[in-house]
């Protein structure tokens, strides 16, 4: 991992997004329109021709299909914490956790 991410990249929603993924017990209410428009921000994403999208956040790709209804299923939050937090993101959403509280 070439340096830590910052939160100054993420607006509102995207950071809310992030929560949202990084929630527990895991949410089944992660909708694939945010989700896709988090990781554009923190990765990149590109629509293959089988209709998949890969997924690259650091140094790892992953491949997802869009879900069938809005949300993405607990699957696919899991896999997205996981590289999320690889990447560093972890300990970003630890630091929105506790600004959260200090309110």
């Amino acid at each position: 991992m070439s340096s830590t991410p910052q939160l100054r990249h993420l607006n509102n929603h995207h950071r809310d997004t992030l929560l949202h993924i990084f929630q527990h017990p895991t949410s089944a209410n992660v909708d694939w329109k945010d989700a896709l428009s988090l990781l554009e921000v923190v990765g990149s994403v590109e629509q293959r021709r089988d209709g998949k999208f890969a997924v690259q956040i650091g140094d790892e790709t992953a491949f997802f299909a869009r879900p069938k209804n809005k949300d993405l299923d607990i699957e696919q939050v899991v896999e997205l914490r996981r590289m999320l937090t690889n990447a560093g993101y972890g300990a970003l959403v630890e630091e929105l956790e506790a600004k959260g509280k200090e309110v």
